[in-house]
């Protein structure tokens, strides 16, 4: 047999390519995200990052067009080792032009930072980009094995591994739980983190300091847990359709 198991399953995979040769442009992101939504994404992945975002009103837009549509929007936080709190890392959940009533930052959006295979104060990959405030979640981002171009496979590392896990995990509720929308989405993934009260390294520092202090839900993605918080979150008629429909 050949591939690689993914995170979910039963589920429909959309490709689209959005950033060609070179960084992509804001426009192509905000036009992706729009594809994507359009064609019936409930979960859209975006490993991709840069530090400007010269028309970032575009990509606001299309970012509270998905929110209209409920769909979750998982990005990489990125392999700079930098404080996303800055806010040196586009896309972001934070818009630019801030109204007077209604949200400042999109409520359908994880920001998701890479772990590392070691336990203590190692845990955090020593390129992930990290925040108090902008990154939600940590998961898997170093040796992850994956499906490699020309029929290969390859041992990778990055946030642009970690995000797709978490979107993964996302979709699988989405799919057995469709009842919940985007923001209940992102909120069990949240609560359901295994918190660690083990002191990290700041990724590019020799420094400790606690989970907490590196991203909002202080913890590292658990996919069972998400699975179980989520059955207890959507209402219960909700389950039973959502159980009989994965019967058939």
């Amino acid at each position: 047999d050949l591939g690689i198991d993914g995170i979910a399953t039963n589920v429909e995979i959309m490709v689209v390519r959005v950033v060609p040769d070179g960084d992509e442009r804001d426009k192509d992101v905000a036009n992706a995200i729009r594809y994507a939504v359009d064609n019936g994404a409930s979960v859209i992945n975006m490993s991709f990052g840069k530090g400007f975002s010269p028309s970032k009103d575009v990509v606001d837009d299309a970012v509270r067009y998905a929110e209209k549509h409920d769909v979750l929007l998982v990005h990489a936080a990125g392999n700079s080792a930098e404080d996303n709190d800055d806010g040196n890392n586009f896309p972001t959940a934070v818009y630019s032009k801030k109204k007077l009533f209604g949200p400042k930052t999109a409520k359908n959006w994880l920001e998701v930072g890479a772990l590392a295979p070691e336990p203590g104060e190692h845990a955090v990959a020593d390129f992930s980009n990290y925040g108090k405030e902008r990154v939600d979640v940590f998961a898997p981002g170093v040796q992850i094995y994956t499906a490699a171009p020309h029929n290969q496979y390859s041992s990778v590392d990055g946030t642009s591994f970690s995000s797709p896990i978490v979107a993964g995990i996302a979709a699988q509720i989405r799919s057995y739980f469709p009842g919940l929308s985007a923001s209940q989405v992102r909120d069990v993934i949240m609560e359901s983190a295994d918190v660690s009260k083990d002191k990290v390294d700041l990724p590019g520092t020799d420094k400790a300091v606690p989970f907490n202090e590196i991203c909002v839900s202080g913890g590292k993605v658990n996919a069972a847990k998400a699975m179980q918080l989520a059955a207890k979150t959507v209402p219960a008629n909700k389950v039973k359709a959502a159980q009989a429909q994965s019967r058939t």
